[in-house]
């Protein structure tokens, strides 16, 4: 049965033994979409999180999503171009049930501009990374990514610890809201800056935030009291991040790490000028997107100038990946590219060693299951400090959104064990219902991103989008259960190309054979594409897992 979700009354919690498909696959894909409008920004516009990423193109396309995943049997893949349902074609019992491409535009007309023309005209959509493959999860998987990043700081510059450092960002929509809870469990006074205060009342109704000010004197003298104390806080500032961050620069405060995750690579849709109200924005969006645009373009530049000060006296900058930097430089400013994107700067090493954010969803609705899951794996990998740490701090901190689920950064070989142990466990009954395996499309093979994922490359490969083709069509080879394509929409037009997947444990036999060969393979071509980039650590993990790589020569 579906349970009820107070924050979204029309879009019910899946969950339940109940198949309404004709089999686990069909149902687990399902409950998958239903699951993303129930966690998502704005489901009454099918827009899940960064504001375009959508689950599905239209309520027309959705409605015949839903109907044709109830209607069709093992043997037949569902074909989605865009968020459209296009074609049900017959294939095996071993293809994939669900094939999708979102957003994909040919190169040279790959710009921000003739992407909402088309979003106009009802001829695209954009999937965002996880929302339009039905695999968010809520706040959790930032949660976890952002926290990650916080660790890798305090590892490289304040002696494994950000207990009485001040965190200054902004951002408190679908995927920056996580940034005051990793930052508070990473130990730090944290201050996020947002223009909208229904986000912040949301932040703060959830328990991310600790604290709202009431204004910038009484949010830096909060951060100040806590860090004197070596308190832990996540304290919310209604405000614009670009007067904002220049008043603090002018008051000759240096926070510890300053970043930003508002919707900088949007400026129609996402981000706000200075000086502007929220009325005006909204009104601007239908009659005056380029007066828009400009106006978001040159906030962004003093946005990031004040960035670049507080980098100069000391602070620790990055760029989250909202693209905040490439708007700054097309806005004026040169030097904007100083700002180290946060995947080079922090997370590479582990991506050489295709150790990313791995992701499993408790189908049954049962939090019992991940609770269960969550003791399987600190058995399995006592020895994985990241993994273990994490597991003990997200069961006491993180609160499930939406059908239960947990993230983890887990690499070659650990993501296929995890998930055939699982499967074994849906087979013995000794979970409520099946279990659905994903992870993010920010994952080693998994996406080309020159200002993100794949910037300053070893071997300059940094806009090659072959890749994340590879990787899916790969999946698709490896029998996974759902492979997806997205390219960027909105501001992000033109700038990624990247790649997902889904494969269900349902406790078969065929089960465990889709899992281990998709699993396997796509953490093995992760490795391989930074082997191939000349990274002796990708080379290490190639020949310590066996990966079979071709090395010319």
């Amino acid at each position: 049965m579906s349970k009820p979700n107070p924050r979204h009354p029309n879009f019910p919690i899946p969950g339940g033994p109940k198949l309404r498909a004709k089999g686990w696959r069909q149902e687990a894909l399902l409950r998958l979409l239903e699951n993303v409008l129930s966690v998502g920004e704005d489901p009454d516009n099918l827009i899940v999180y960064a504001a375009l990423g959508k689950a599905a193109r239209n309520w027309a396309a959705h409605d015949a999503i839903v109907r044709t995943l109830k209607e069709m049997d093992e043997d037949q893949t569902l074909i989605i171009q865009s968020g459209k349902p296009v074609g049900l074609l017959k294939t095996h019992a071993k293809a994939p049930m669900v094939i999708m491409a979102n957003c994909n535009i040919v190169g040279q007309w790959a710009k921000a501009e003739y992407f909402y023309q088309l979003q106009e005209k009802g001829l695209i959509c954009w999937g965002g990374l996880t929302a339009g493959a039905w695999q968010y999860i809520g706040s959790q998987g930032v949660i976890q990514g952002t926290y990650e990043i916080f660790m890798r700081i305090a590892e490289k510059r304040f002696g494994g610890s950000l207990a009485g450092r001040f965190v200054l960002t902004a951002g408190l929509g679908g995927m920056g809201g996580a940034q005051p809870l990793a930052g508070r469990m990473a130990g730090a006074a944290i201050l996020v800056v947002d223009i909208d205060p229904d986000r912040v009342a949301k932040r703060k109704s959830i328990g991310f935030l600790d604290e709202v000010a009431s204004d910038l004197d009484a949010a830096l003298a909060m951060v100040d009291a806590a860090v004197k104390e070596k308190r832990a806080v996540s304290i919310g500032l209604v405000g614009n991040a670009a007067d904002i961050y220049p008043q603090i620069v002018k008051r000759g405060i240096v926070p510890d790490v300053v970043s930003d995750q508002t919707s900088a690579h949007d400026l129609v849709y996402g981000y706000v000028p200075k000086g502007m109200s929220l009325e005006e924005v909204r009104r601007l969006r239908k009659e005056g997107q380029g007066q828009l645009m400009a106006a978001s373009r040159a906030s962004i530049a003093d946005h990031v100038r004040a960035m670049l000060t507080l980098q100069a006296k000391g602070a620790e900058v990055f760029d989250n990946g909202n693209l905040i930097r490439t708007q700054a430089r097309e806005g004026g400013v040169e030097n904007a590219f100083d700002i180290p994107i946060f995947t080079e700067a922090y997370l590479r090493p582990l991506f050489c060693r295709a150790i990313g954010p791995f992701r499993w969803m408790a189908l049954s609705g049962d939090e019992g299951d991940i609770a269960r899951i969550d003791d399987l794996v600190l058995e399995l990998f006592p020895d994985n400090h990241i993994v273990t740490n994490w597991i003990r701090l997200a069961r006491e901190n993180v609160p499930f959104e939406g059908l239960p689920a947990r993230i983890a950064w887990l690499g070659h070989g650990e993501r296929t064990k995890l998930a055939i142990a699982v499967n074994k466990l849906v087979a013995q009954g000794e979970l409520k219902g099946p279990v659905a395996f994903s992870r993010d499309h920010l994952d080693a093979g998994a996406m080309a991103h020159p200002n993100i994922m794949t910037e300053n490359m070893k071997d300059g490969s940094d806009a090659v989008a072959d890749w994340p083709l590879i990787n899916a069509m790969t999946l698709c080879s490896s029998m996974a259960d759902l492979v997806v394509i997205h390219s960027g929409g909105g501001g992000y037009a033109g700038y990624m190309t990247s790649a997902g997947v889904t494969i269900i444990a349902d406790g078969s036999e065929a089960a465990t054979e889709r899992l281990d060969m998709s699993i396997t393979n796509d953490t093995s071509l992760g490795i391989i594409r930074y082997a191939d980039a000349g990274y002796e650590d990708a080379v290490d993990a190639a020949e310590q897992g066996k990966v079979p790589h071709i090395r010319l020569g």
